[in-house]
């Protein structure tokens, strides 16, 4: 079957023109992917990405672009507008590097990060938005479920998560749910892919209190980081960017606390989960 390259959508945003002008020259030259890669010290993959808007075009790209066809500046011009809009699918595109990435690295401040939530908590933390149906709700579930088989899988996700103590203390559906679901942060805390620290109270203010962060590492070496509000979230691949948010986050891993002393606290606030025993009589 011939292949059939993937229609384009230019007018979508600055990020999608750069791509079908980048098809465009490619065509006009009369070049493969395979043959521009080579030229401009790429890879077929991520030039056919860069087309399709799914990849937003790496710093280097633009000026090799520009050298390779003779436009000038074109290329450069277009990426200074790219870079400056926020993606128009940035979510679906976080979720697809999510699952390429070789490590990820949380930092939640109020909720249990996804990929440690037990099915009760994340059925409990889904029910508490207003008007969702049971449907909806069990439909987000099995897909935050699905996420986390990454970290079972035989060639296993490296994870790593720092816990704002504040999330240990609010029982998100429940004793027993939370319960259930400190049992399993207790399991995770330090094995083979897996990482856990709590930032306790005593630390005070720091700079990631307006909002969680992700860090994600791709094949490659490639790194992206994403940063979650109350109703949307923000994706930064810019290298820069991504370095501020990497320093943030390895400051505050230096406050917290140890593998070994967050699952003792862990150990201890499940105490407080402990279901009560019938009063003799």
């Amino acid at each position: 079957m011939k292949y059939a390259p993937k229609s384009l959508t230019p007018y979508v945003s600055a990020r999608h023109y750069f791509g079908s002008e980048q098809r465009r020259h490619r065509e006009v030259a009369k070049l493969s992917l395979v043959q521009l890669a080579d030229i401009v010290n790429s890879s077929k993959s991520n030039l056919a990405r860069v087309e399709t808007a799914e990849l937003m075009p790496p710093p280097e790209l633009p000026s090799a672009l520009d050298a390779a066809f003779g436009t000038g500046e074109h290329f450069h011009g277009l990426y200074q507008l790219a870079k400056k809009e926020v993606h128009p699918d940035q979510y679906r595109r976080y979720m697809e590097c999510e699952s390429l990435a070789t490590v990820m690295e949380d930092f939640a401040t109020n909720v249990v990060p996804g990929m440690l939530q037990t099915e009760g908590y994340a059925r409990a933390f889904f029910s508490l938005a207003p008007g969702t149906t049971p449907e909806k709700v069990e439909e987000r579930v099995q897909a935050r479920l699905g996420r986390q088989e990454r970290l079972h899988s035989a060639e296993p996700l490296r994870y790593c998560a720092i816990l704002d103590e504040a999330i240990l203390h609010r029982p998100v559906g429940g004793t027993a749910v939370m319960r259930d679901q400190l049992a399993v942060l207790l399991r995770q805390v330090d094995t083979s892919h897996t990482m856990i620290q709590v930032l306790p109270f005593v630390h005070g203010g720091h700079a990631l209190m307006e909002g969680p962060l992700t860090l994600l590492r791709l094949p490659g070496g490639r790194s992206m980081a994403y940063e979650e509000g109350r109703k949307s979230g923000h994706l930064l691949e810019f290298e820069e960017e991504v370095e501020q948010r990497r320093a943030t986050y390895d400051a505050l891993r230096a406050y917290a606390l140890s593998p070994r002393d967050s699952a003792a606290l862990i150990q201890h606030l499940m105490e407080r989960y402990e279901p009560c025993a019938p009063a003799s009589t």
